[in-house]
């Protein structure tokens, strides 16, 4: 997972440019490229905005990707 907040990082720059892009402070970045945190649903989503989809709110933040297999599955019901 860490890999992921890497290259997002890469993708900005810097883990200031990083924060500062996304809303948040330096110290979360860090803490997302050094595992002790996961990024939140709300900063996901924004990510994959900013990125215009280079970088999935799914890929950033797992546990979106149960919520949207949940959906889908309610659909199809």
């Amino acid at each position: 997972m860490q890999i992921i907040y890497t290259q997002i990082v890469d993708h900005f720059g810097d883990q200031n440019k990083t924060a500062k892009a996304l809303g948040v402070s330096q110290a979360s970045v860090n803490a997302w490229v050094n595992g002790k945190a996961s990024m939140s649903v709300l900063v996901a989503l924004k990510a994959q905005c900013i990125t215009e989809n280079n970088f999935l709110a799914t890929d950033l933040c797992p546990s979106l990707k149960q919520f949207f297999k949940t959906i889908n599955v309610v659909q199809l019901s």
